[in-house]
């Protein structure tokens, strides 16, 4: 679930850590970096004892052509990830104001004493939104599920599409209310919408879920990172002398945390710190759709 913070303190977002923050998950990588950096600037400087540039140190220069082009890569590669992770959130965002308008319609087409039905939608709409969060988990929770004497957790269809199932309960409910006079034709037509939106916000999120960035596109420039970071020593060792080592480290840093970041918010349904709130927002809509029915 996504972490909550002050944006404009500057000085904890400096400061702090948490399990977000890439340094946790990058740690090995830059110690090792760190590592590499001090062996190659122990054997150019006082193994070799070259103080003077070489014809390699020219290496500089293809870091300076090749900086523009991995820039551009990364930028792209993040704008890429932030795009399906605010998708994600105005998806859930529809599904709560769909789940608002389609109570708020059937609170005042089912009659206030018809208990029985209201209570079907009251929670089963909430119902759909906690299988579709868990369905993106790949997982299934009980406790998520509020029961019915119809639906018990028990009987729930194991293995199969539940947010579909969920779905097609919810339409059977109105198509029966329909058949039995509870709803006319023509509030049948208004609250469609609704129940179409649920199977629409489901594909949607399926999709962002299960097209991941393409494998050759982030093996490549993970490759690139490597490989600009790894020759950075011998293009600088010479003239930053030992002060190379934090300089290439926090090159280093910077580079994979972009696309650590990227990588973290890319499906953005699960329980990584940077994720969405859908488990907050399925309680709201249990909460809302309470008030409403």
């Amino acid at each position: 679930m996504i972490s909550s913070y002050d944006d404009k303190a500057w000085w904890s977002a400096v400061f702090s850590f948490n399990s977000a923050d890439t340094a946790h998950k990058l740690a090995p990588l830059l110690l090792a970096m760190t590592g590499y950096t001090l062996l190659v600037a122990f054997a150019v400087l006082d193994w070799f004892h070259i103080d003077h540039a070489m014809d390699w140190s020219n290496v500089a220069v293809m870091h300076s052509l090749l900086g523009f082009a991995i820039s551009t890569l990364l930028v792209f590669r993040t704008n890429t990830a932030y795009d399906r992770w605010y998708e994600g959130r105005r998806l859930w965002g529809a599904l709560t104001n769909n789940a608002r308008n389609l109570s708020i319609k059937l609170s005042h087409i089912i009659n206030a004493n018809d208990g029985a039905d209201r209570e079907f939608f009251r929670v089963m709409i909430p119902n759909f939104a906690f299988v579709l969060k868990n369905h993106l988990r790949g997982t299934f929770r009980a406790e998520d599920w509020e029961s019915l004497p119809e639906y018990p957790v028990e009987g729930l269809p194991q293995g199969s599409h539940l947010p579909n199932y969920v779905a097609s309960e919810i339409f059977g409910k109105l198509n029966k209310l329909y058949f039995q006079g509870v709803i006319m034709p023509e509030q049948l037509l208004v609250l469609n919408p609704e129940i179409q939106a649920l199977t629409d916000i489901t594909g949607a999120c399926e999709r962002i879920k299960n097209t991941p960035i393409p494998y050759s596109y982030s093996s490549f420039l993970k490759k690139f990172i490597v490989i600009y970071c790894v020759t950075l020593p011998f293009g600088y060792v010479v003239s930053l002398h030992y002060w190379v080592i934090p300089v290439v480290v926090f090159i280093f840093y910077v580079l994979t945390s972009l696309e650590v970041i990227a990588e973290d918010i890319e499906d953005p349904f699960g329980l990584d710190a940077n994720d969405l709130p859908t488990e907050e927002a399925c309680e709201n809509i249990r909460k809302h759709v309470g008030e409403l029915l």
